[in-house]
């Protein structure tokens, strides 16, 4: 017969281990137990029956269960028991299902690869920063859409979750450290993260992890788009800088970018064989350009003559245009040569992202139509090439003044 008493938190103080466990059944609550094992830990558990099958299931460790709490958990399933709910199951099936680790590497596996290089190297980086610090213990089915929001808050806000590292003790007292700046806000990393969100969730409903997607209706911030071009002065200097630069196989890149609008990625990546010098072309393959679909656009003889004379440069070693200090890879980074272009020109407040808009108001500027510029740019919305109809006002508002100027000699005034 199991040993029975009305349990009290002296009596539990008091109880000493043995050799083996042992297990006293509490008197005041029909099921709760006491288990003291030979270390001297003790735990609470519940003894119950579901049906005719007999189950146990910890409660919790005392003293941070307290005598009081436990008896209440254990009234609380009972209850659960009486309606019919074995909370063993419930349990064993909590600690199977998915975690967000689980689901982010899934959503990794298989989706990540199907989307270009760059969107998932982009997708992959938030995850790592901001999704597994925030979440990555915690099940998919606890996410709650006021979570999503708490999260895509500090992303906007510019504050990272902390990680978990450890602190070395100083040896000697530290000086104080200089005073942070404070966080960005990013706003447009907000919203990349959460159209991220709730793709990977509209995933998870359809892997069965959980039945609704909490990042459906995320808040959208306000993005502001960065109106910033080259005027032809800057133009000029960058251009002379470039011709100056040490590293001409950087320098090609740029140029590459300035006169095609190329994003930096497909000016790095350039294969020779998407090159038709005879016809002037350049088809760009599906799996190397953002919109994912083959991208066909002629080129400058400026163009065609950069390209020969990397190719009489490379004479077949590599088929990269820009071939990288990897051998079998093309480049991979030219942020540091670009701010040294930019420092040399004396130009400032460009990102090389910049040089395709330039190359987009320059194309304005010159009387091509937004369509036009929509096609050799890519881009397969018209609304991503309407940001460029304001640069349309100069060549406009020169068209409206000359019309001015014929009609005002006719105009008078009346009185």
């Amino acid at each position: 017969m199991p040993e029975r008493k009305k349990l009290t938190e002296p009596e539990i103080r008091k109880m000493e281990p043995r050799e083996a466990d042992y297990r006293i059944y509490d008197d005041a609550t029909v099921g709760l137990y006491l288990r003291v094992f030979p270390s001297g830990a003790k735990s609470f558990g519940y003894d119950f029956r579901v049906g005719r099958r007999r189950r146990q299931m910890t409660i919790g460790p005392w003293p941070d269960w307290s005598l009081a709490a436990a008896r209440e958990r254990a009234l609380a399933l009972r209850r659960d028991i009486d309606v019919g709910v074995d909370p063993a199951l419930e349990r064993e099936e909590r600690r199977r299902a998915p975690t967000i680790e689980e689901l982010a590497a899934r959503f990794s596996e298989d989706h990540l690869p199907r989307v270009s290089p760059a969107y998932s190297k982009a997708n992959r980086s938030m995850i790592d920063q901001y999704v597994l610090p925030a979440w990555g213990k915690r099940l998919v089915e606890e996410i709650t859409p006021r979570d999503v929001e708490r999260l895509l808050g500090d992303v906007a806000a510019g504050r990272m979750p902390p990680k978990d590292r450890p602190r070395k003790k100083a040896a000697k007292p530290e000086e104080p450290s200089p005073k942070k700046k404070p966080p960005r806000p990013v706003p447009v990393r907000a919203n990349r993260c959460g159209a991220m969100l709730r793709k990977m969730f509209s995933l998870a409903v359809d892997w069965r992890m959980r039945e609704d997607n909490p990042a459906a209706r995320f808040y959208l911030r306000p993005e502001v788009s960065r109106d910033r071009y080259l005027s032809q002065d800057e133009l000029d200097r960058v251009v002379d800088a470039l011709a100056s630069a040490p590293d001409q196989r950087m320098a090609g890149i740029v140029m590459l970018m300035l006169l095609t609008g190329a994003r930096v990625s497909e000016a790095r990546t350039a294969r020779f064989d998407q090159f038709d010098l005879a016809h002037g072309t350049w088809t760009k393959q599906a799996a190397s350009v953002k919109q994912r679909r083959t991208h066909r656009v002629p080129v400058s003889p400026e163009v065609v003559s950069l390209i020969r004379a990397r190719s009489d440069l490379v004479a077949g070693a590599s088929p990269w245009v820009f071939p990288g200090n990897v051998e079998g890879k093309p480049v991979q980074d030219i942020r540091r040569f670009w701010t040294g272009i930019l420092e040399t020109a004396g130009v400032a407040d460009v990102r090389i992202h910049d040089l395709r808009h330039s190359f987009a108001a320059f194309l304005v500027s010159s009387g091509a139509s937004l369509e036009m510029i929509g096609k050799l740019l890519g881009h397969t919305q018209p609304s991503t090439t309407q940001r460029y109809a304001h640069v349309m006002d100069s060549p406009l508002r020169s068209g409206v003044g000359a019309v001015a100027q014929l009609v005002r000699p006719r105009l008078r005034v009346v009185k």
